[in-house]
């Protein structure tokens, strides 16, 4: 498999280029079906519609053809991150700080691997958590695995998209 920080040295600087902010790159899958997924979102409104999709797309493709940074054939996606986005990046917990998050780590800490609490933002480098379980919990952001965002109503409301443009009509009671 390829190597995250070249592609990440190479995939970066186009996606910026066009005024995006990569959120995450992850190559996976095994045997012939291989995916390299793309997510990014424009800074402004942390959205990403299926026209800037298609932009970077189509960008990415001919800089990946050229430079052939991936040995294996494989599948070019680009997203946005979602709404259960995951956390990649330090700002991104000071970002969404007040939502709940749900944070692996790759050595436990107070005896815990997992943790899933709201989001109180960040000293230095270490991620504040108030968790369920435990109560505040510090984490330092070299040993997180994997964070995303929870799924919940205010979350949902602090993303409504900023359009409702291809949707299906909505309709309501009355």
């Amino acid at each position: 498999m390829a190597d995250i920080a070249a592609l990440t040295a190479l995939i970066e600087p186009e996606v910026k280029a066009l005024g995006f902010d990569l959120v995450r790159i992850k190559l996976f899958g095994s045997g012939d079906e291989h995916t390299l997924q793309i997510m990014a979102e424009r800074p402004e409104t942390r959205q990403l519609v299926i026209e800037d999709c298609m932009t970077i797309s189509r960008r990415l493709s001919d800089v990946l053809d050229e430079a052939d940074p991936i040995e294996e054939a494989y599948r070019l996606e680009v997203s946005s991150p979602g709404i259960d986005r995951p956390l990649t990046r330090l700002h991104d917990f000071v970002d969404w700080a007040g939502h709940e998050a749900r944070i692996t780590v790759t050595e436990a800490i107070e005896g815990r691997k997992t943790f899933k609490g709201e989001l109180v933002g960040l000293d230095g480098e270490d991620i504040a958590l108030r968790d369920a379980k435990v109560g505040d919990v510090v984490i330092p952001f070299t040993l997180v695995g994997s964070a995303k965002l929870v799924l919940t109503d205010k979350l949902i409301s602090a993303t409504m998209p900023l359009s409702s443009d291809g949707a299906d009509e909505i309709e309501t009671e009355e």
